[in-house]
């Protein structure tokens, strides 16, 4: 059975760099599953990471290109305009292409990254994952505030409802989504509902990557820091003058969104800062949470110095069998 290497876990946990690791030893080749990487012109904040001068490169495919770190291909960044929506369902056609790709070429697909929902429709699929946007329904939400969207989706669908966090019921786009799909469920039935992305049978090792809370708190403002060092604001600056609006998916993005209020006047660099802080440490909870639920998930701590070894050795022990 084809192969497929996941390693996952919450944010500033050094996922792509064990992965470039393994891929090196293992032949592989990266997609990242990050909701934020794929965006254009989203670089600094997202953690791309690329050497100076990258360009995108392509092999037989035009529409998706790589970008090369040390010698390892990665795919999945900037898939889409800065300027558009990009939904779950446009990766998972994107992820499954280029996995069915790098298998046809003998080589080890690895998924890098922390969108749970990414990583879980590429391996198990998603039912809702092709529900269509509705053009007239969102419409008629978009000046609802959060409360009225989550009374709405309540009066749908009840059980929904009661499930989503607190971070959920605050999220307008992802409880106009909500709602869209439980309206999709009330005019098709049942059969609606059980709606299926294509998925590719593989024989799948996920590896999680994972901390104590103040040691990810440390590598969190470390990580804000640095960005912010790197120049972040010049970049969302020129993002705006490309005629990114703050309205639009791409700037929701964690590291950009919060500097809305200092570009409009109402904060400053260092207020900007702690919020950002802030969310990203609210943002690896959510990411520890969903990945927790995941029982065939192996966890690796990373404050333990020998970790990236006995991550090989599994990996390879796994990597070996399959080729039996």
């Amino acid at each position: 059975m084809n192969k497929l290497l996941v390693v996952c876990g919450p944010t500033s946990t050094g996922k792509t760099g064990l992965a470039i690791s393994l891929a090196k030893k293992f032949n592989g080749e990266i997609v990242s599953a990050d909701s934020r990487q794929v965006y254009k012109g989203l670089n600094i904040g997202t953690g791309k990471d690329l050497p100076k001068g990258a360009k995108l490169k392509y092999l037989w495919m035009k529409r998706f290109g790589y970008y090369e770190i040390k010698d390892v291909k990665i795919w999945g960044y900037d898939l889409a305009d800065s300027r558009h929506s990009f939904s779950v369902s446009q990766y998972l056609k994107f992820a499954e292409r280029i996995i069915a790709d790098i298998i046809k070429r003998g080589k080890l697909p690895i998924l890098v990254g922390g969108t749970g929902l990414y990583i879980k429709g590429v391996i198990d699929g998603i039912s809702t994952a092709e529900v269509p946007k509705s053009g007239a329904l969102r419409k008629s939400l978009e000046d609802k505030s959060p409360e009225e969207l989550f009374e709405n989706l309540a009066q749908i669908d009840s059980i929904k409802a009661a499930v989503m966090n607190v971070s959920d019921k605050k999220n307008p786009r992802r409880l106009v989504r909500a709602i869209e799909i439980a309206m999709w469920r009330v005019n098709h039935g049942s059969k609606g509902s059980e709606m299926k992305n294509k998925r590719i049978d593989l024989d799948v090792l996920q590896i999680g990557l994972a901390a104590n809370e103040k040691y990810l708190n440390n590598k969190i403002e470390q990580r804000v820091s640095e960005r912010f060092k790197e120049k972040l604001k010049n970049e969302i600056a020129n993002l705006l003058k490309n005629h990114v609006d703050w309205e639009m998916q791409s700037m929701s993005s964690m590291g950009y969104g919060e500097w809305r209020d200092f570009f409009e006047g109402r904060k400053s660099e260092k207020e900007v800062i702690e919020t950002w802080e802030k969310e990203e440490k609210k943002y690896v909870k959510r990411q520890i949470t969903w990945f927790k639920k995941d029982g065939r998930i192996k966890w690796f701590d990373i404050t333990n110095k020998d970790y990236p070894e006995s991550v090989e050795k599994i990996v390879e022990k796994w990597h070996n069998r399959a080729d039996a």
